[in-house]
């Protein structure tokens, strides 16, 4: 099973708004250990409704290859990643594998395509917004990208939660979500802003500054990569946040094909509860997230 390091340059498209949770709008999250799993997006007791898909002639996804590990092109030049396996998946829980197709084009066309009905919905990570909302519709939140600290395992921090970093340089890429919500949670940590995500974890490797904060999904690649030369780990968190961050992973439709969101949302809330979806994360991010 391929999965890239490369993500570090592909992530900040989508973490213009990345993030949801009912119960971290307000206040940050925080776990001395990480949870073993992904988060339970929805509710055990709702039951959404499956639309008849009989009529359907296909379902096209539409996705593109600059995103891993979401979606990529593997070592054969074939489609891979997490967002492709899940919309097979999708396509199995409604009984229409058989009418499922995937295809991929650039980021930037994605939109285009589905407004001019050149595919029926994006899975690609493409960031919730209310302009958008205007025109499209999305499903709801599959996966949460969380904010997360990593730490220098040689600087001198004396405790396991972010409380033990008031008074340490952690650093941060300056004018980011995630430097606004670092101050706003963590008012008594000393921020060192950096210009780029490059800057700020070679910063954090040379012991510069005793850590960082930045997207969760690059710092657990970046940590147990070549590049970082075991000179760090995560740090408590996860944090997350819809006033920050965004919305979550979703994926999106045309505002007319209600039935078709409808029986996507079927689907994922299937694939959450039964543990499938649990099964394609653990592939594409063995190190965790959370």
């Amino acid at each position: 099973m391929p999965v890239c390091l490369s993500l570090l340059g592909s992530v900040p498209r989508l973490m213009a708004g990345a993030v949801l949770i009912a119960l971290s709008c307000a206040m940050p999250l925080a776990a001395q250990e990480p949870p073993p799993g992904l988060p339970i997006l929805f509710d055990s007791r709702e039951r959404l409704p499956k639309p008849d898909l009989s009529s359907l002639v296909r379902l096209r996804f539409l996705t593109s290859v600059d995103f891993p590990p979401f979606n990529f092109a593997d070592q054969n030049g074939k489609l891979a990643g997490f967002h492709v396996d899940l919309a097979r998946e999708i396509c199995g829980e409604l009984g229409i594998l058989d009418k499922c197709q995937i295809q991929a084009l650039p980021f930037d066309e994605l939109q285009g395509a589905l407004a001019s009905s050149q595919g029926d919905a994006v899975i690609a990570g493409v960031a919730v917004t209310p302009e958008l909302r205007k025109t499209f519709a999305f499903s709801r939140p599959f996966l949460m990208l969380p904010a997360h600290f990593v730490r220098n395992l040689k600087a001198s921090i004396d405790g396991t939660t972010a409380a033990a970093l008031a008074g340490h340089p952690v650093g941060v890429v300056k004018g980011t979500a995630h430097e606004a919500m670092l101050a706003a949670f963590f008012p008594a940590i000393k921020q060192v802003p950096f210009d780029a995500k490059d800057a700020l974890l070679a910063a954090v490797k040379d012991g510069k500054v005793d850590a960082a904060f930045a997207d969760g999904l690059q710092l657990s690649f970046w940590v147990s990569s070549p590049s970082a030369e075991k000179c760090c780990a995560l740090f408590d968190g996860p944090y997350l946040s819809q006033q920050f961050l965004g919305e979550g992973m979703t994926i999106m439709l045309r505002q007319q094909d209600a039935d078709l969101t409808a029986a996507i949302n079927h689907a994922l809330a299937t694939l959450s509860r039964d543990g499938r979806l649990q099964e394609i994360y653990l592939r594409y991010f063995p190190y965790g997230l959370y």
